[in-house]
């Protein structure tokens, strides 16, 4: 496998994932280059058991919550995310400034929300609702069965239901 056309096909992938992660343009280039350094070094270990595209997905999820995780770590305190393409369409669709905060602050809400549930749950919703993914495609990419992933996304239904709940009650 050469790895300029494995970088040439798979970077612009990455690199959106890296974003929807970091919302920060230089944290997701920061992020692919990680990626792409580890795919590098892992190129000949790559087996294909699974397709490459799936292989270099899990590499980012990981690569990604590790940076964020550090990053969280460094500044000590929870990072918002709002790239949710679908829901900032909505919001910028108001007309009315008051609006479109509220709503901006109900996808930070949402986003925040996400982002505090188990690693396996929040991959799943993610790769299932913003990446629209079908199960098979996420139970191939986080190595489980799709059984298993249908039941993770419950549960990270179930969760994210209380910590909205939570966040409402705080309000």
């Amino acid at each position: 496998m050469d790895f300029a056309n494995i970088y040439n096909t798979h970077s612009s992938l990455v690199y959106t994932m890296a974003y929807k992660y970091s919302l920060n343009a230089e944290d997701a280039e920061e992020i692919t280059q990680d990626v792409f350094l580890q795919v590098h070094t892992k190129l000949a270990d790559f087996r294909n058991e699974a397709k490459l595209e799936t292989w270099i997905y899990r590499i980012t999820i990981n690569k990604s919550i590790d940076f964020l995780r550090s990053k969280k770590r460094l500044k000590n305190q929870v990072h918002t995310k709002t790239n949710n393409e679908g829901l900032l369409h909505i919001a910028s669709q108001s007309r009315n400034p008051a609006q479109i905060l509220e709503s901006d602050q109900g996808i930070k809400n949402l986003m925040n929300c996400i982002y505090q549930l188990p690693d396996g749950q929040q991959k799943t919703l993610i790769l299932l609702k913003m990446e629209q993914k079908s199960i098979k495609e996420v139970a191939s990419i986080m190595n489980s069965t799709p059984k298993a992933i249908e039941s993770m996304f419950q549960r990270a239904k179930k969760n994210l239901k209380e910590l909205l709940n939570k966040e409402k009650e705080n309000e």
